[in-house]
């Protein structure tokens, strides 16, 4: 069956082209339940060599990368789905005419003229959110019939679902979706107004009463959004036209606090994890310290990161490579992890998503440094080493610091998050291979002696194993309740 290799994905965004599709036909936010109809979850859009062309010139992504026709034929049978309203400065921006905007921001997201108008005149994101949640709701648990056999997507509320539906012997294949979010401003229901703490708190006790609620909630995203300062995280392309100054870099504010002290309360529904991801480094410090302090009324929650990759330097206060060989190539930018970081993510038993974004996993000069070839093979082998260049940094950072190596990494792709993905490795039906190249990898650099530490030699098949899977279901057993 299509399923063997029981993947697990951290952080993509399966319905985000769907659902604004589904804006082309009045009123928006119905799912088609027919597989070919571009507002299907499962609409299976097999990138063409135009698409990729596209891609590898212009890092746009227009085909589906993570629709579930995709994840099922990679074999991937749980997702953290990451509910996600656009912000309003994606397509309120700088770019002169409302015609030559509307265009570009389709032709970058691929979700809809329809969608694009939707979202212009958008005042309530938290209304978006419900609508997207619902969207995903429609479909849930219809059987589908594709080449490997009967399949349907079902909505799960902890893990002890997951390993229900596994335990059925049901010969339909089910992929199991985690509601989860990207990026506190979907608690704004009136982008018109000042926010109030009232209405924040308002949306969040109504979030966890869902009947499956979020499991995590990245906490800032690409705009400011009250609670927190953010990260840069657009190409020089992009933010030459959207402006993402405002709030940027600035630490956690007092309502920010409160919230973040309301998803971590198991008052009025289940706890929701911060996912740290996009916040600035000023405030990850503060929420690290926050955690210490029990200022967020626990200190036993694990830290996350969803989709995310490392730096290379050793601190937020010693900016400089904690090792040259492995920092030498990957993105310096203060939005990727520094090697503190990682250390207290291992400590704290959480998790690391390593995100398939070539413009975040490597250096610029790095990245025009990778060969290039005509063998599909070949380009597969050097674009998954970007990636496993990332394992290594992880692995040799723990490794260092005396701590297991291998069990705080899962993939978190981003797929259909507006990501340009690892050449060779454009949706989830090429995970396969990129966990077999990445076996490569590790079985190459495991004949060496590049870690210490006795109990960090695990055979290579163990190590993508972990990646892939064994970590994050470990992660969802302890924590996902």
């Amino acid at each position: 069956m299509v399923f063997r290799n029981d993947y697990l994905d951290l952080h993509c965004h399966p319905a985000l082209k769907p659902y604004g599709r589904s804006f082309d036909k009045t009123p928006g936010g119905r799912q088609s339940l027919n597989q070919a109809h571009r507002s299907s979850l499962w609409k299976y859009d097999r990138p063409s060599v135009t698409d990729k062309l596209l891609n590898f010139i212009g890092g746009l992504t227009k085909f589906s990368q993570a629709d579930a026709g995709s994840l099922a034929r990679g074999g991937v049978n749980v997702v953290c789905a990451s509910l996600y309203p656009l912000e309003r400065p994606f397509v309120r921006n700088a770019i002169p005419t409302g015609f030559l905007r509307d265009l570009l921001s389709n032709l970058a997201l691929g979700i809809g003229k329809k969608r694009i108008d939707h979202l212009q005149a958008l005042t309530n994101y938290f209304a978006d959110l419900q609508a997207e949640y619902d969207f995903y709701r429609q479909g849930d648990g219809v059987v589908q019939r594709l080449p490997g056999g009967r399949f349907r997507y079902k909505l799960v509320r902890n893990y002890a679902e997951i390993q229900a539906l596994k335990a059925t012997g049901d010969a339909v294949e089910t992929i199991c979706i985690i509601p989860t979010i990207e990026g506190l401003h979907v608690l704004n229901a009136d982008l018109d107004a000042p926010p109030t703490q009232a209405g924040f708190l308002s949306c969040l006790k109504t979030l966890k009463q869902w009947e499956h609620p979020p499991f995590f909630i990245t906490v800032a995203h690409h705009f400011w959004n009250h609670l927190c300062g953010h990260s840069p995280s657009l190409t020089k392309t992009v933010s030459g036209h959207i402006d993402q100054s405002e709030g940027l870099g600035r630490g956690i504010t007092s309502l920010g606090r409160t919230v973040l002290r309301q998803m971590l309360s198991q008052n009025n529904g289940p706890r929701i994890l911060p996912d740290l991801k996009h916040m600035s480094p000023l405030a990850r410090q503060e929420f690290y310290e926050l955690r210490r302090g029990g200022k967020l009324g626990s200190t036993d929650f694990p830290l996350l990161f969803s989709h995310a990759a490392c730096n290379g330097l050793k601190s937020f206060e010693e900016q400089v490579p904690g090792d040259l060989q492995t920092a030498a190539v990957l993105n310096p930018v203060p939005i990727n992890l520094y090697d503190e970081e990682i250390i207290a993510v291992a400590r704290s038993g959480g998790l690391i998503g390593l995100q398939l974004d070539e413009r975040r996993i490597v250096s610029a000069e790095a990245r025009k440094r990778v060969k290039h070839s005509l063998l599909r093979h070949k380009i597969m082998h050097y674009r998954s080493e970007l990636l496993w260049n990332q394992v290594r940094h992880i692995a040799e950072t723990l490794d260092r610091a005396g701590l297991f190596a291998w069990d705080c990494m899962a993939i978190g792709s981003d797929f259909d998050g507006i990501i340009d993905s690892l050449n060779g490795f454009w949706t989830a039906e090429q995970l396969p291979f990129l966990a077999d190249f990445l076996e490569r990898h590790a079985h190459n650099y495991m004949q060496q002696p590049n870690l210490t530490q006795a109990k960090n030699h695990l055979a290579p098949d163990e190590i993508i194993g972990r990646l892939f899977s064994g970590n994050g279901h470990r992660f969802l057993a302890q924590h996902f309740v």
